[in-house]
């Protein structure tokens, strides 16, 4: 099957990862990649029209897909998060492309204001197909349009996200006994200041989504705390994980989350979780068996200081919950395979 992919296609993107099983599944991708740096005068310009519902597509990704579909025969368009993605190109897909599917996928809760845009609010109705990580969107996107959407847990890539082997020099660059890999918010940094006040260590990567963590720890020092400032992806993402003891797994509020891509990707590594407690997290993982959840901080603490202390049980889940990410197959493989089915391709 030939499809055409358009996202974020940067080494470590999760949808460069989700172009890469489509291209394990057989199929011929194209890749549209819509990743373009901005600055200066042009990046405040783009910022302005997203402050007031505009996506400035900058990268030109609406021409791109229609050049696409007059040079080859498109069988499906898959959008990964099509915020500047105009309606017009996807009537003029349809028409240039007869026979094409479209599919729009995001793992942002696209319900929220600051994941939409004009362009997207008025192309929903479109898609032949929305994907979406979020099962409270399965509703709402319908309300808003949507005529068919598909609930996916969040998955890992199987290249990608696997164990390891970490040095004690790799522990010492990447690790440490507690971690947590992910942007900046403040329920987050409330809950890693009370483990570190409490004398247990953390060291903090993620500083490439956002200036906050900086910000936050020149106001919160503490020899516990550690906050690098960058972020990690893709193989160092992978040593990273599997270089702490506890991985802590942080939900975004701003998103709904009851569930991320950590809350694969860190079994699929063969490490152990600590994640916050949710329906969804006990459904994918057997609590105490798989991975370790925690409702607040008093239970978040005692979990971490129990398992730093108690590394054959803590091993004991981690193997658990890697065997489940490989039984139950959480790959993008399965995900990707299972939304082609729900087109009928």
């Amino acid at each position: 099957m030939l499809i055409a992919y358009c996202g974020d296609l940067w080494e470590g993107s999760t949808a460069k990862m989700r172009l890469e099983a489509l291209q394990r599944l057989g199929h011929r991708v194209i890749g549209v990649d819509t990743t373009r740096p901005l600055r200066g005068l042009h990046s405040m310009w783009v910022r302005a029209a997203r402050r007031v519902g505009w996506a400035i597509d900058t990268a030109g990704a609406n021409r791109a897909l229609l050049d696409l579909a007059k040079q080859h025969k498109l069988e499906v368009v898959w959008i990964d998060k099509g915020l500047t993605i105009r309606p017009r190109t996807l009537r003029t897909l349809r028409e240039t492309a007869p026979g094409v599917r479209l599919v729009h996928y995001s793992l942002d809760d696209m319900r929220g204001k600051h994941n939409q845009s004009r362009q997207y609010l008025a192309g929903i109705p479109l898609y032949d197909l929305h994907a979406t990580n979020k099962s409270y969107n399965v509703a709402e996107l319908q309300s808003m349009g949507a005529t068919r959407v598909l609930f996916v847990n969040n998955a890992f890539c199987p290249t990608l996200h696997r164990p390891v082997a970490v040095s004690s020099e790799d522990r010492e660059r990447w690790g440490g006994p507690v971690g947590f890999i992910g942007g900046f918010e403040k329920e987050r940094a409330d809950a890693i200041w009370s483990l570190v006040t409490g004398g247990i260590p953390v060291r903090v990567w993620g500083e490439t989504w956002g200036s906050g963590w900086v910000e936050w720890a020149a106001l919160h020092q503490h020899p516990a705390l550690k906050v690098e400032q960058r972020a990690v992806f893709g193989a160092e993402y992978a040593k990273a994980i599997c270089s702490f003891d506890i991985n802590l797994a942080f939900l975004r509020r701003s998103n709904r989350d009851l569930q991320t891509t950590r809350s694969v990707e860190i079994p699929a590594c063969g490490a152990f979780m600590l994640a916050q407690r949710t329906a969804e997290h006990q459904q994918l993982f057997q609590e105490g068996v798989e991975a370790e959840f925690f409702s607040n901080h008093d239970e978040l603490f005692k979990k971490c200081r129990h398992y730093l202390t108690h590394s054959e049980a803590r091993s004991q889940i981690a193997r658990a919950g890697l065997e489940r990410c490989t039984r139950s197959d959480y790959s993008y493989d399965r995900q990707l395979h299972t939304v082609l089915e729900r087109l009928n391709c």
